[in-house]
């Protein structure tokens, strides 16, 4: 048995496509959604280029597998923020994960290419999640189910131009890089408040 053989990690196929799609998470950050190659997203994990194929059948697979799994963790983060938390920090918590997960892990960079390239009916956990969030939200009983969606559309939106063009917009009209975030969370807020 030669030592690649020997070292080779065994993982349960749901270990293996969270693995992979961690490391897909990390390419998408470092460099973009045009790097999300098959042979790139195979070189960050660690594996072949067969066993990324075998667990998500192709590359447009991977991206909508990545997007759903951001949305998945955007949605329990924002579902535990908000069993834990008064409504006012829910808020709160619940706009910095929008943001965080938009902006710093790249979400809106790959919203905008499976947009782009006519993938995005390929993201079939974001209407679930939409429900999700809006059950807990009109659970609490200061906006109905409709009011909530329109809540979620917005929010969705501000972070997704934040995360696409806030930092470099900011800093075309000499703003600091984070003021179009600032502005988007105020407004948020203040929708949220009235």
């Amino acid at each position: 048995m030669s030592t690649a053989q020997a070292s080779r990690l065994r993982r349960s196929p749901e270990q293996a496509r969270a693995h992979i799609l961690a490391a897909a998470e990390a390419v998408l950050v470092e460099r973009g959604p045009l790097a999300l190659k098959l042979a790139d997203v195979a070189a960050a994990a660690g594996v072949a280029n067969g066993t990324v194929l075998h667990h998500f059948g192709g590359i447009d697979t991977l991206h909508a597998a990545l997007m759903d799994h951001m949305v998945d963790q955007l949605v329990a983060d924002i579902l535990a923020i908000s069993s834990r938390a008064p409504p006012d920090a829910v808020t709160e918590g619940a706009v910095a994960a929008l943001f965080d997960v938009f902006e710093t892990r790249g979400a809106a960079r790959l919203a905008a290419w499976l947009e782009l390239t006519g993938e995005w009916r390929r993201l079939t956990r974001v209407r679930k999640a939409v429900r999700d969030v809006v059950a807990q939200r009109a659970a609490r009983g200061d906006v109905d189910a409709a009011e909530a969606e329109d809540l979620i559309l917005v929010a969705v939106m501000m972070a997704m131009g934040a995360g696409l063009f806030g930092r470099s917009l900011s800093q075309l009209v000499g703003k600091p890089a984070g003021r179009a975030r600032e502005l988007a969370a105020a407004l948020l807020r203040a929708q949220q408040a009235g």
